[in-house]
């Protein structure tokens, strides 16, 4: 029986993954934290921006500035 994945599984894996970045209405993608905020419970905007590869540019180098 092969897996089937809906919008929140994909949307799990991303999490897991450690890529938060969701397609807003408006065209854009938004770059979100992977742990939520204790105080909101939500998760932290790290940005927005035009395509999905400069979010994902932004993603690396947050990831780079943790690490160094």
């Amino acid at each position: 029986m092969p897996l089937q994945f809906n919008a929140r599984s994909r949307l799990y894996l991303r999490i897991l993954d450690g890529v938060m970045i969701r397609k807003l209405k408006a065209d854009k993608y938004r770059l979100y934290s992977r742990k939520k905020n204790p105080k909101t419970g939500k998760r932290r905007n790290l940005g927005t921006f035009k395509t999905k590869a400069a979010a994902k540019k932004h993603e690396r180098a947050i990831q780079y500035f943790k690490r160094n």
